[in-house]
């Protein structure tokens, strides 16, 4: 009993947010939809994906060279507008996601793909480490059927290495909101928030042992 109120207890200390209390699914309606595309501004492109807290992946995405930003939001729900506060009640349909702007003259989306899926476990349903919920849930965003092939390229790779199935839903992107400002550049303003301590920072370190190569040189 001990070790499960201190289980209980880790979670909601150093989780990114509420816990949801309703799981949602992804709609039909925006499973089978047709994606969106996003045109390139001045040579740079945009990929989406959610992989638990917004602030542990848009650490991670900041710091592969060639990526100029990465910016917090909500992506694959069905109501628009939402926020911090109605993402986590589980019933928007949204998840925690980030927007990835890069430069595909220095890195491909092939590479952006393996790194979400070197950087998170996977294997993990609804949630992230200690963030759980369908606002934590895994998704990759496909804006073209190249993109959708690629990511089911990279999916069957990352499967050979587990016993379980991948989690991640490979859905068509529709739609980026924006999230508050406060999220922005989390992690670099809030070094010091036990959450950030104790799980962003340990997975960004866990990322860049992983990926050498493609970091920014400030990084290594």
């Amino acid at each position: 009993m001990k070790r499960y109120i201190f289980s209980f207890l880790a979670i909601v200390l150093f989780s990114c947010g509420n816990n949801a209390q309703e799981k949602s699914v992804t709609k039909p309606e925006i499973a089978n939809a047709d994606p969106v595309e996003v045109e390139p501004e001045n040579g740079l492109e945009k990929a989406y994906f959610a992989s638990g807290c917004f602030w542990c992946v848009e650490a991670i995405y900041e710091s592969i060279e060639g990526v100029k930003e990465a910016v917090s939001g909500y992506s694959g729900g069905h109501t628009k507008n939402p926020t911090y506060e109605s993402s986590n009640t589980g019933r928007t349909g949204h998840a925690e996601a980030v927007e990835v702007i890069y430069d595909p003259e220095v890195v491909s989306f092939r590479t952006l793909v393996e790194v979400y899926f070197g950087s998170q476990d996977p294997t993990q349903i609804n949630g992230q480490g200690p963030d759980q919920g369908s606002q934590y849930r895994s998704i990759i965003f496909f804006q073209n059927e190249k993109q959708k092939q690629i990511i089911e390229e990279v999916k069957a790779e990352v499967a050979k290495n587990y016993n379980k199935s991948i989690a991640a839903e490979i859905l068509p992107f529709k739609k980026f909101w924006i999230a508050e400002d406060y999220h922005q550049n989390y992690e670099k303003n809030n070094p010091n928030n036990p959450y950030i301590q104790k799980v962003s920072i340990p997975r960004l370190n866990r990322f860049k042992e992983k990926f050498p190569d493609i970091l920014k040189k400030k990084e290594h």
